[in-house]
């Protein structure tokens, strides 16, 4: 890959990477639907890690003319004139009608991500939006890891990792994320509940530029426990974790019961929730936003959204996806790399003066 030209008049403007996700699935489908409309590629430059085969096969159903151009993957560069790119794996012949998991689409989604990111850790891309993969096709893939968060964590060698979400007039983080309902105790610790409050606390200054953010902390029992009755979490595990983030200096509160505490988010009464378990914070998440709901990787040194949604394989190929939450993730990733950079400049000029 070649470095960005920062001659290239296009250069004031964000560059935003794309991952096609897997080709037996509606990213392409929903990539092709969101940057055809002319608003969004007004916003930023955009590099599309894919295969041109599928693009081409997902405008043609959905009646769009192709508005972009295309390279080898191997010669990707910023420097092309053109709003749009694809950087082509054409090397990966996937065939437009397979809807299932496959090795094939796998081990190209794999390849895409890994590019991105990479481009992204050079300074090549300001921001990476992964479409949805299939984790029984990295599975296939022999991939090591079980999706996008994991493998975002190894490529950038972050120790820490969180997954949050962008819901209309909520924001979310989560403890745990993809753990069987009674196997969470098992992992239930102080720590895993003070990271996402950390995290979360931090990306909410740098990304979303909110200066004091203040953060509600769901209780994991029904009504937080009622002082021991049902189950003592609260008092052994969160009210810890609290603590020790309202040391650092995050002001951050709770544990409230969840059956209140997402309603006053979503009122304004704090700017970010965290949620205990994986479907504690999605349900509030997918019930306010579910067409444009996105999902954001915080912890790592790199800006990455997605949909927050899956392959959809039983609608692919038949042009009936919604792009709407692809949408949402890309103008997230403009938005949060525009708010990087101005506070990255602001705290420059405070150092100068």
């Amino acid at each position: 890959m070649s470095n960005t030209n920062h001659n290239n008049p296009l250069g004031s403007q964000p560059v935003i990477a794309i991952t096609m996700g897997d080709a037996a699935g509606i990213g392409a489908e929903i990539i092709v639907k969101a940057l055809a409309q002319p608003e969004i590629r007004k916003q930023a430059k955009f590099i599309i890690f894919g295969t041109n085969e599928q693009l081409v096969y997902a405008a043609d159903r959905a009646e769009i003319e192709p508005f972009w151009g295309r390279c080898q993957h191997e010669k990707f560069s910023t420097n092309y004139p053109s709003k749009v790119i694809v950087a082509d794996y054409d090397e990966y012949s996937i065939e437009p009608w397979l809807r299932k998991p496959s090795k094939a689409a796998g081990e190209a989604s794999i390849k895409f991500c890994l590019d991105a990111i990479d481009a992204a850790k050079a300074g090549e891309v300001d921001a990476v939006v992964t479409a949805p993969i299939n984790k029984e096709s990295w599975n296939l893939a022999g991939a090591p890891w079980p999706g996008h968060t994991e493998l975002l964590a190894d490529r950038c060698k972050s120790p820490r990792k969180v997954m949050m979400f962008v819901a209309g007039p909520l924001k979310l983080a989560l403890a745990t994320i993809h753990e069987a309902l009674f196997e969470v105790r098992h992992k239930f610790t102080i720590g895993c509940v003070f990271e996402p409050i950390d995290l979360l606390n931090t990306a909410l200054k740098e990304y979303f530029a909110i200066e004091k953010p203040h953060i509600g902390v769901a209780a994991l029992n029904p009504h937080a426990g009622e002082n021991g009755q049902f189950g003592d979490e609260e008092q052994r595990i969160i009210s810890p974790a609290i603590l020790l983030a309202q040391e650092q200096g995050i002001n951050c509160e709770g544990p409230f019961p969840a059956d209140t505490l997402f309603l006053k988010a979503v009122n304004g009464q704090f700017d970010a929730v965290v949620a205990m378990y994986h479907d504690q914070g999605m349900i509030p998440v997918k019930l306010v936003a579910f067409d444009t709901a996105v999902n954001v990787t915080i912890g790592i040194p790199i800006i990455r959204t997605s949909p927050a949604h899956g392959t959809a394989f039983d609608i692919a190929g038949k042009n009936l996806a919604n792009p709407s939450s692809m949408l949402a993730a890309i103008n997230t990733a403009i938005q949060m790399t525009k708010t990087r950079k101005c506070k990255t400049q602001s705290e420059k000029l405070k150092t100068k003066t």
